[in-house]
């Protein structure tokens, strides 16, 4: 009978393998630009490989997963560039991690816009009137995204206060909701993509403020993204290099169905305490949490 331990040990070559880049003879993921599973790039990666790296990780994911994160709760930010078949299979294995997915939100392009911060913050400060952990979390990003996680992090269903924020934040067009929560959530989990349009670029330190705020109330957040958002400029690079990375894990392979897998491995090893960054060679605690 095959055991957790091999199964974890397989997941755990697997992403390694994927890591140094000697699948197949191929180049360090590190500097790939297509990743394996992405939906912008899928005609650049070998269709067999990707198959079998799907496959692969389907067998060796659930044995890791089942259970990890009963009874939490999970809220979805995802940035503009989040990839669409990234966040459809991280939702997947959260389920099957036994969590349940709150809401999905997107944080528009105008919040993330530095030239918006002070509208940002008036929106925060006005909806927020005088809720302490919002009035007390500083200026700027901080105070933002003290507002969203007063809103959608912690217990219980979205009080007047909560939905006060909410309503305000989505009239302002600082947020979209593709799946409005309707109850506050334990952890909060952040997904963007790759980061290399103009649009993109310089969000991280935006995210960074964002996410700290929304580990806070709760039990922790998470920031992942593909291969590419923890090079130098990416979002996950940004969490990673600052004050942020003492209270936000990380993970930067999400364009791998393997990595997504890490993702909700993540979020459990942040429920009982521990943050931690893993994934690519660039990430400090190797390719997943033991």
């Amino acid at each position: 009978m095959i055991n957790f331990r091999y199964h974890l040990v397989s997941l755990a070559a697997v992403l390694l393998a994927l890591g140094v880049g000697i699948v197949l003879g191929s180049g360090p993921l590190d500097d790939a630009r297509t990743p394996l599973s992405s939906s912008d790039d899928k005609a650049g990666a070998d269709p067999a490989l990707t198959s079998f790296e799907d496959g692969y990780a389907d067998r060796t994911g659930a044995p890791l997963l089942n259970g990890v994160l009963d009874g939490k709760t999970v809220v979805l930010l995802t940035t503009p560039d989040a990839r669409a078949d990234e966040v459809s299979g991280i939702v997947a294995d959260l389920k099957q991690s036994g969590a349940t997915v709150t809401g999905t939100l997107t944080l528009t392009t105008k919040l993330l816009d530095p030239a918006n911060r002070q509208f940002a913050e008036g929106v925060a400060q006005q909806a927020a009137g005088d809720e302490d952990a919002v009035s007390g979390a500083g200026d700027g990003y901080g105070r933002v995204g003290a507002a969203i996680a007063r809103a959608y992090v912690g217990e219980g269903a979205l009080d007047e206060a909560g939905s006060t924020i909410a309503s305000a934040f989505t009239e302002g067009d600082l947020v979209s909701t593709e799946k409005a929560p309707t109850t506050r959530a334990s952890l909060a989990l952040v997904i963007t993509g790759p980061g290399t349009s103009d649009a993109a670029k310089g969000q991280g330190e935006i995210i960074a403020q964002l996410s700290t705020a929304l580990a806070a109330p709760g039990e922790g957040a998470v920031v992942s993204g593909p291969s590419s958002s923890s090079e130098d400029g990416g979002v996950v690079a940004a969490v990673r290099g600052g004050d942020a990375a003492a209270s936000v894990s990380t993970v930067d392979v999400t364009d791998s169905a393997a990595g997504r897998v890490v993702v909700a491995l993540a979020l459990a090893q942040q429920a009982d305490g521990t943050v931690g960054s893993w994934g690519t060679s660039r990430s400090a605690d190797g390719a997943l949490p033991r």
